[in-house]
């Protein structure tokens, strides 16, 4: 069968439908293809204790920092995020260290007839291979993001120790539903029979949706809010939090590599979700959770969240994507001090390109590029599109071409923004 790491990648990116490249064709809106897989393998999603994270922004964030956390406490830590940025084998980690090629090369020869027969989707093989390599590395946690959604994600044949459900935006309204209500009917999928449900995020428009849904499975259901609240501020010039636990301080001055001051609405999911974890046996003190969440980075490889890149100029990098993780980043944006702003800028095919467009700031220039993959948006189209929005910029098509051209028109006082998809990020030069 498959001899090298080369022809098994392109075998399953040219045979199997990939969402990330051909949008909601790729997608299988059931389960059936995720449970046959699992059987023939020998249920392994059985085998391993988890954490499932569902959200529409801060998913990956939130689950690499309890990762981050398990693994600083000691324990054999799984992790399985998607997208990859720069290799597939990002997707798959233990300890921070990803599958080998050589796990993926054997996993896809052993499945091979299964693929044959059932034809699933790129990422029902992901899931697949990631349960499989958790239980036979025997991990003692496995994190566990959703790919989308969350009641039909291939991920959601788990019964975790706990559910994380970060919070619901605009984002894929043409597969999860046309108000905010439908999409977190979708993220609620994951919320199993008697298992603890931690919400991050309180939204008064979706909150009934949860409790409904807590109350039908009989799970006990935690606003993070309730309990913890994070305060950002500056400290020699880095973004710092200070944590209280029902208003006494758990946690000051904790500085995370995460920079953007976005994660404080995700830090109090994370820290609600250690709790409950510490309550039902897992060792996981206060030492672990600051080591953890200080070297979130480090120890599991997380890129791309307020990702500074340079400092004279000021070049960060953001994998926000949606109208929620755009408005975010611009917050951040507005708070920075600079002489000129530029943007480098791609978006993918299915977002609000209007909303978002509307919201950027109009004294930026901008560099409108796309990312090499079927659904990106023709970055012409989006330079026309910009331009009925006051936006002043031009095309550069590749991605670092259009960096460069930015460093070299930006002098030391001035800030580059890369972004408006994780596909923009994911093909900057030494990330």
């Amino acid at each position: 069968m498959f001899k090298t790491y080369e022809e098994t990648l392109d075998f399953l990116y040219q045979n199997l439908p990939m969402f990330q490249r051909v949008g909601a064709a790729a997608l299988k809106l059931d389960l059936s293809n995720t449970w046959a897989l699992c059987d023939i393998l020998g249920n392994p999603h059985s085998k391993f204790k988890s954490i499932h994270i569902a959200g529409t922004n801060g998913k990956g964030s939130t689950s690499h920092m309890i990762a981050s956390v398990f693994q600083s406490a000691g324990y054999k830590t799984g992790l399985y995020t998607s997208p990859h940025l720069k290799s597939f084998t990002e997707r798959i980690r233990i300890n921070g260290k990803e599958i080998s090629e050589h796990h993926v090369i054997d996993f896809v020869n052993r499945i091979h007839p299964a693929i044959e027969s059932l034809k699933p989707s790129f990422f029902e093989i992901t899931v697949a291979m990631a349960f499989d390599y958790f239980a036979e590395q025997k991990v003692d946690m496995a994190i566990v993001e959703v790919g989308m959604g969350g009641r039909l994600d291939s991920t959601n044949v788990i019964t975790p120790e706990l559910s994380v459900i970060t919070n619901i935006g605009w984002d894929h309204m043409d597969i999860l539903g046309d108000s905010l209500e439908k999409i977190a009917e979708e993220k609620a999928g994951i919320i199993k029979a008697g298992i603890p449900v931690v919400i991050s995020e309180r939204q008064p428009e979706v909150e009934e949706v949860f409790k409904k849904k807590a109350f039908a499975m009989n799970s006990k259901i935690y606003n993070a809010t309730d309990q913890i609240t994070v305060r950002p501020h500056e400290e020699e010039g880095q973004v710092a939090f200070d944590i209280y636990d029902g208003g006494t301080i758990a946690f000051k001055n904790l500085v995370l590599p995460l920079q953007g001051r976005y994660q404080q609405k995700n830090i109090g999911g994370v820290l609600q979700a250690l709790k409950l974890m510490e309550i039902m046996g897992w060792k996981l003190m206060p030492e672990h959770i600051r080591a953890g969440l200080e070297n979130v980075v480090s120890l599991t490889g997380l890129k791309g969240r307020w990702q500074v890149l340079n400092k004279k100029p000021f070049i960060v990098c953001d994998t926000g994507h949606n109208l929620d993780g755009i408005t975010e980043v611009l917050k951040q944006i507005k708070a920075q001090t600079y002489q000129h702003l530029y943007f480098v800028f791609g978006m993918v095919k299915g977002k609000d390109v209007s909303a978002i467009l509307k919201l950027l700031p109009r004294h930026a220039y901008y560099f409108f590029c796309q990312p090499k993959i079927p659904r990106a948006l023709d970055a012409t189209a989006l330079c026309e599109q910009a331009r009925d929005y006051g936006l002043t910029g031009e095309v550069i098509i590749d991605i670092n071409e259009a960096i460069h051209k930015a460093k070299a028109t930006a002098h030391a006082d001035d800030m580059i923004f890369i972004g408006g998809s994780t596909y923009v990020v994911a093909e900057i030069d030494n990330l």
